[in-house]
């Protein structure tokens, strides 16, 4: 019973990668590409590691899958933050039909605070 429930979770989590790699094709500047592969692609990433231990049960490589979730959980936002705010700081346009650059209202905050 496992297994099958281990084979459902993987197979949602090939899905869900798959539609976060067709997002960094689709989707039109870096930062909605951003969104689409940190999203997707993390949840993806962590439902086949759920549907391993599932599989795999409370041994050494079951263990290691549930730390590599919770790894992933921890450090895979932060990444994708520290990129956008990388790529916006370096001058990288959004697409001209976005609608709010929240990066700029904040650092116009930032600014009338300090003046």
């Amino acid at each position: 019973m496992n297994e099958i429930f281990g084979i459902i979770f993987i197979s949602i989590g090939l899905g869900f990668d798959f539609l976060g790699c067709l997002g960094l094709v689709r989707f039109p500047d870096v930062y909605n590409r951003l969104q689409a592969s940190t999203k997707c692609v993390t949840f993806g990433t962590c439902s086949i590691l759920f549907g391993a231990f599932l599989i795999l049960g409370f041994n050494a490589a079951g263990i290691k899958c549930i730390l590599a979730i919770i790894f992933l959980l921890l450090t895979s936002p932060t990444a994708s933050h520290a990129l956008a705010k990388a790529s916006h700081k370096a001058g990288i346009k959004l697409w001209e039909k976005s609608v709010c650059d929240e990066y700029e209202v904040s650092e116009i905050k930032r600014n009338k605070r300090s003046a």
